[in-house]
């Protein structure tokens, strides 16, 4: 039903900075919110940020005051922008879309995540 499809990523020095998009849904019928997620190698995916259908946002501690998420809702388009990245952000990048099925419960989707290198 839903396809979130990322892009974005790349190889980048410390301290630049890159911005991710994610071309999420082709409607936001039923839309619960939208999210970046991160898996490094060898570990599991964890919360980069999130935003609500209302434009609640969420951060990790650890992107807070580097990261920001934001949405389109014109295009249903998702963006993250990363500034001064660490070799730490380095990881595959996952777009997450919650579609709500009744008051209750919801279902994600998961894009096929874009590769984030960080160099020192």
């Amino acid at each position: 039903q839903v396809h979130p499809v990322e892009s974005g990523g790349g190889l980048v020095q410390s301290g630049g900075s890159l911005r991710l998009s994610c071309a999420a849904s082709k409607s936001v019928d039923n839309l619960k919110g939208m999210g970046w997620y991160r898996q490094a190698p060898g570990k599991e995916r964890e919360l980069v940020a999130t935003i609500t259908s209302g434009g609640r946002i969420n951060y990790a501690d650890s992107v807070k005051d580097r990261f920001t998420i934001s949405r389109d809702n014109a295009t249903n388009t998702l963006y993250l922008q990363m500034n001064n990245l660490k070799p730490e952000d380095t990881a595959v990048y996952y777009c997450n879309v919650e579609i709500s099925l009744d008051f209750y419960r919801f279902n994600r989707y998961w894009g096929q995540g874009t590769q984030v290198t960080v160099s020192s």
